[in-house]
């Protein structure tokens, strides 16, 4: 089983990151993904989940409507759109595919907002 993150990058306040999470090993189209940030010394907190066929999407509050999940059944992918990023959204970010029996977390990807 893998989930590799990539997309993590270093941004100004206002600019905008993809996140990717392309997963192997697994039936991709069974499992609910989501993505999760983690600040050092914090818990991991959810920002982001979508179902399995795609057609439910929950959010973190604190998103405000800039961010987008999304999902590609085909390519075994899930995305995370970023917009209007803020300091405060800087984290390490992990995607998780959750599921009846299982639980797996890729590894991260960072993304730093700093002017």
């Amino acid at each position: 089983v893998q989930l590799v993150e990539s997309g993590g990058a270093s941004v100004q306040p206002g600019g905008s990151l993809r996140l990717s999470c392309a997963a192997s090993g697994f039936t991709f189209s069974m499992a609910d993904m989501s993505w999760y940030r983690q600040a050092p010394g914090k818990e991991r907190e959810l920002v982001a989940r979508i179902s399995h066929a795609g057609g439910d999407k929950d959010y973190e509050d604190s998103v405000g409507g800039r961010l987008t999940i999304s999902r590609d059944n085909t390519k075994k992918t899930v995305y995370l759109q970023m917009n209007s990023l803020k300091p405060e959204d800087t984290d390490v970010y992990y995607c998780n595919a959750g599921g009846f029996g299982f639980d797996y977390w890729g590894q991260g990807t960072r993304v730093t907002v700093s002017s």
